[in-house]
């Protein structure tokens, strides 16, 4: 059994190129913990828009981060959700329900002001044996 822990990703970089200190993805044995996503387009700057369009963004960063490590979203099986206004839930959850279908994984959700201008940053754990 393999104790090795694996990083992956380069040091992701924010608005202005500014380098962020964190993986985008860690495996540890069976688990992949990805950090948290954000709608943030390639260039840096957050995705305009409400939260569909933010939730969109996410997910997808959700998923190039999985992919990082092998894994997809199917492979899911935690997943934390903090959004900054509370009215936003029931959209978010509609757009959610699009990409985890009808056998979701765990989940939390909770409100929180962001480090970021964006309404959501979700982050997610998978389990994908070696």
């Amino acid at each position: 059994m393999s104790k090795e822990i694996t990083r992956f990703g380069n040091i992701p970089s924010g608005a202005g190129g500014q380098r962020l200190p964190f993986s985008p993805a860690v495996r540890a044995g069976d688990f992949v913990f990805c950090s948290g996503q954000v709608a943030m387009k390639e260039n840096g700057e957050i995705e305009t828009g409400g939260i569909e369009s933010q939730t969109r963004r996410t997910m997808e960063n959700v998923k190039k981060v999985l992919a990082l490590a092998g894994c997809e979203l199917s492979d899911v099986v935690k997943v934390s959700v903090w959004l900054d206004d509370t009215r936003d839930f029931w959209t978010f959850n509609r757009i959610y329900t699009e990409y985890f279908g009808d056998n979701p994984p765990a989940r939390s959700c909770v409100q929180s002001a962001m480090m970021v201008d964006c309404k959501v940053e979700i982050e997610v754990t998978a389990y994908k044996p070696i």
